[in-house]
């Protein structure tokens, strides 16, 4: 690709940046799309994140930025406004600058969940959900889950404190919502979602007891050390449609070029032409 004077610029803001997988997936599409943009890793350490965020929304080629590790949570309270999606997580991964000035701030870790799952056919509305896990990334799938319409959630974490809180963020959000917390029985629910790390490592215990779910249940991961992990591996055992990791990073990628204003794509495009 080409890059001139008329090349806009997709900030990728976080740090190690070695891991950075976006620019070999977005830079790839924009080429086949002829989107005359780039996205750009940028290194940035904590300590100067806020006067960085702030400086790099200076420059006038700027049409957003990626935010990941460690800036999700800081981002938040450096911003003009939020959604709802990002108030739930408490954390926020894409950045833009409005017409006046303005920079809002919104969460798409959990919207890859949500599209992957709702692609492959399961109907969110009035759902009961359990997902185990109440990290960054559980957090963004809750919330994203919430805006979706379900009924009910019940959210588990090893640290009880950190799904209470959870807990207490989607109720001020989504009043609507029955939300539940302290158990990871799987056994009652449409959807099921392992947000945890187990999963990571050979011989990682199962996040849940698998025997308890019911084949009806559509479940979900977020590791990507293998498509098929072994809870995704037991619970096809058990018959339930599933959901890998890695769909969540392709899937996301349409909600953040639809919020940057950027032609959309499908997340199998997305697949066909990464440069990974």
């Amino acid at each position: 690709m080409t890059i001139n004077g008329n090349t806009e610029i997709i900030a990728h803001i976080g740090y190690p940046t070695h891991s950075f997988k976006s620019p070999m997936i977005y830079n790839p599409y924009f080429e086949q799309a002829g989107v005359n943009a780039v996205v750009v890793p940028m290194g940035c350490q904590a300590p100067d994140y806020p006067t960085f965020l702030k400086s790099v929304f200076a420059l006038t080629n700027i049409r957003g930025a990626l935010i990941t590790m460690p800036h999700k949570v800081t981002t938040v309270g450096l911003l003009d406004e939020v959604t709802a999606t990002v108030k739930v997580a408490g954390a926020c991964n894409a950045v833009k600058r409005m017409a006046d000035g303005r920079l809002v701030g919104d969460m798409f870790d959990g919207a890859g969940f949500v599209r992957g799952v709702q692609r492959k056919g399961l109907n969110l509305q009035g759902a009961r959900v359990l997902v185990v896990g109440s990290g960054g990334v559980g957090c963004a799938i809750a919330a994203s889950l919430a805006g979706a319409g379900i009924a009910a959630i019940c959210l588990f974490d090893v640290n009880t404190a950190s799904a209470e809180a959870l807990g207490q963020r989607l109720k001020q959000n989504y009043p609507g919502i029955d939300v539940n917390t302290g158990s990871n029985d799987p056994a009652g629910f449409d959807l099921v979602v392992n947000a945890t790390p187990m999963g990571m490592n050979e011989g990682d215990p199962l996040p849940m007891d698998v025997s308890r779910l019911s084949p009806q249940t559509f479940v979900g991961e977020v590791v990507m050390r293998s498509d098929i992990t072994a809870f995704l591996a037991a619970a096809q055992a058990r018959g339930c449609r599933v959901q890998v990791g890695s769909d969540m990073l392709f899937e996301q990628i349409p909600a953040y070029l639809e919020y940057f204003g950027f032609p959309t794509t499908t997340a199998d495009n997305l697949r066909a032409v990464a440069k990974l």
